[in-house]
């Protein structure tokens, strides 16, 4: 064995190491997407309840002893105003104590999981008076459950994820992998909105509108990731794409609620691009935008961050060019 084979056999790291590190990412990648689901329960969920005082004070009683921190409850004078706070997504249901007969009002649309704990709750508010449900904003009748939309956070992230890596390693320019980025986000949200919403039937509303703001996920996360890559190299990408699959990917919502999550890991989720998105393409699919302001201005400024960074590498790539070109200039005299 030549002597530059032994060094290259003593820079490998022992077995022992290797298989600790493999056991330790797997680990990781196990409690990312194991653990929001395992500890998925109501925290504070907006609720509206409509009713005499007594009988609201006395169901909001009732759902602290029966989910203590599961609800926050608010009271409105009536049906119509139960419903429009759900229609304008500031509540995930309503609760209306009718003397005749109680109803709870869901919105499967808002969050499957949540309209199917509230529908629960309804079997057990008054057993001799069974409370009737009524789902305000359903899901579409080709995909009852949702799972179109909740399997939809996956490619969002590889989409990103999967740009800013091919980017990098077939375009030399910087200017043309960031054309390259927003380019393939426009045809990839044009493209998942079509199959969801045409073929699988899980969004309602405006196409453009769903497929815009998958486009706006998609180039948020590549723009960040190309910039990183710019500035730090292979480990900015790996690091963003890391943030961005155990982080943004399991936290975004999308199959439950962000009031399910986890307490605080919900909001964190909110304000990364996945949970931004999901949030974002309930909102315009069947609510016809309301609620949607807040997540769109989160894509919005992780699409900044992305420009930012970019820059900032460009910046970074001429320094760098400069000294070269001088030094070459200095060997050639």
């Amino acid at each position: 064995m030549t002597t530059e084979a032994h060094a290259a056999e003593r820079r490998r790291p022992p077995l022992i190491a290797v298989i600790t590190l493999l056991t330790a990412v797997l680990t990781v990648f196990l409690i990312a997407f194991a653990w929001p689901s395992a500890r998925s329960e109501p925290r504070n969920v907006p609720l509206a309840v409509s009713g005499p005082t007594p009988a609201v004070a006395q169901i909001e009683a009732g759902l602290e002893q029966a989910m203590p921190g599961g609800f926050e409850i608010t009271a409105v004078p009536d049906r119509q105003a139960a419903v429009q706070r759900i229609e304008d997504r500031d509540a995930y249901g309503a609760i209306v104590l009718d003397a005749a007969q109680p109803e709870v009002l869901t919105a499967s649309a808002g969050g499957p999981a949540i309209a199917q704990v509230l529908t629960q709750l309804s079997a057990r508010m008054s057993p001799e008076n069974p409370a009737k449900v009524t789902d305000i904003v359903p899901l579409p009748k080709d995909d009852p459950r949702g799972a179109g939309l909740a399997a939809g956070a996956l490619p969002l992230v590889l989409g990103g994820i999967i740009a800013a890596a091919a980017l990098t390693q077939l375009v030399r320019s910087g200017a043309k992998r960031m054309i390259g980025a927003v380019t393939f986000a426009v045809t990839g949200g044009l493209a998942l909105a079509a199959v969801l919403q045409y073929w699988l039937g899980s969004f309602d509303g405006s196409y453009l509108g769903n497929a815009g703001v998958i486009a706006m996920s998609i180039a948020a996360i590549s723009l960040t990731l190309l910039g990183l890559e710019w500035l730090l190299g292979t480990a900015g990408l790996a690091l963003g794409g890391a943030v961005m699959m155990l982080l943004g990917n399991p936290l975004s919502g999308m199959t439950s609620a962000p009031e399910m999550l986890p307490s605080g890991w919900g909001t964190l989720g909110q304000l990364l691009p996945p949970g931004a998105a999901g949030t974002a393409l309930r909102s315009v699919s069947f609510f016809d935008g309301a609620g949607a302001a807040r997540p769109l201005v989160v894509l919005a400024c992780w699409l900044l961050a992305g420009v930012v960074l970019c820059g900032l590498g460009a910046l970074r790539s001429r320094g760098r060019a400069v000294p070269a070109r001088r030094e070459a200039s200095a060997v050639a005299a």
